[in-house]
C-alpha cells in the first residue's frame, strides 16, 4: 500500500512539473520599451526678414533632420530631434552669412489614441538653436504634434509633423514648419 501511495505521488509529480514548463509566460511581463530612429525632410519658415535688401529673403528655408523615439510605456515618450535647414538661404551683401537654421530638441511625446495603424501625436521639446544671422546658440521652445502612420512591424512614416518654434533672443523669433520622414524600430 505504501508503495502504490508513492509511485502514484511520484507520478503526479512528475506530470505536474512537465505540465508546468507547457505553460507560457504572461504578457504583461514582455517589455514595453521600444527604440526608433528616422531621417525626415523638412520645410520652415525661418521668421527673420532682415533689413533693407535682405527684407526680400525667400520665407521658406528647406533642409534635412533626424530623430530618434524612445517608448518606455503607452504614455512615457521621449523624442530627440535634430534639423539642419540649409537649403534656399538667401545671401547677400547685407546678409552674407545667409538665414540657414539649425536646432536640437529633447522633450516629451504624448500620443493621442491609436485608431488602425495611424496614431496622432503632441509634444514639447527644449534645446538649442543656431543661426547664420545670430553671433551665438540660444535656447529654443517647440510645441507641435503630428501623425506616424505604422506601414510594419518595423517601419512608420511620420506623415505629418509639425512644430512652432520660439527662440530667446531678443527680439524673440517664432519660426515654424512641417516635416515628413520615415523611422526604423531598432528595439
Amino acid at each position: 500500500m505504501k508503495k502504490s501511495i508513492l509511485i502514484v505521488f511520484c507520478v503526479a509529480s512528475s506530470l505536474a512539473v512537465f505540465s508546468a514548463r507547457a505553460q507560457v509566460v504572461p504578457a504583461a511581463t514582455s517589455s514595453s520599451f521600444r527604440l526608433s530612429a528616422g531621417a525626415l525632410g523638412s520645410l520652415a519658415q525661418p521668421d527673420y526678414e532682415g533689413t533693407g535688401e535682405a527684407a526680400t529673403a525667400p520665407n521658406r528655408i528647406y533642409g534635412a533632420g533626424v530623430y530618434v523615439d524612445a517608448r518606455f510605456s503607452r504614455w512615457v515618450q521621449i523624442e530627440a530631434e535634430g534639423r539642419w535647414l540649409r537649403f534656399n538661404q538667401y545671401h547677400s551683401i547685407l546678409l552674407p552669412e545667409g538665414n540657414g537654421e539649425s536646432t536640437y530638441l529633447i522633450g516629451p511625446r504624448i500620443p493621442i489614441l491609436t485608431f488602425h495603424r495611424v496614431t496622432p501625436y503632441g509634444k514639447f521639446l527644449v534645446g538649442l538653436g543656431s543661426a547664420d544671422f545670430l553671433t551665438g546658440d540660444t535656447f529654443v521652445l517647440a510645441y507641435g504634434g503630428g501623425v506616424d502612420v505604422r506601414l510594419s512591424h518595423r517601419f512608420t512614416l511620420r506623415a505629418v509633423d509639425f512644430e512652432y518654434q520660439q527662440w530667446r533672443v531678443n527680439p524673440t523669433l517664432y519660426p515654424y514648419g512641417g516635416s515628413v520622414g520615415i523611422s526604423y524600430r531598432i528595439f
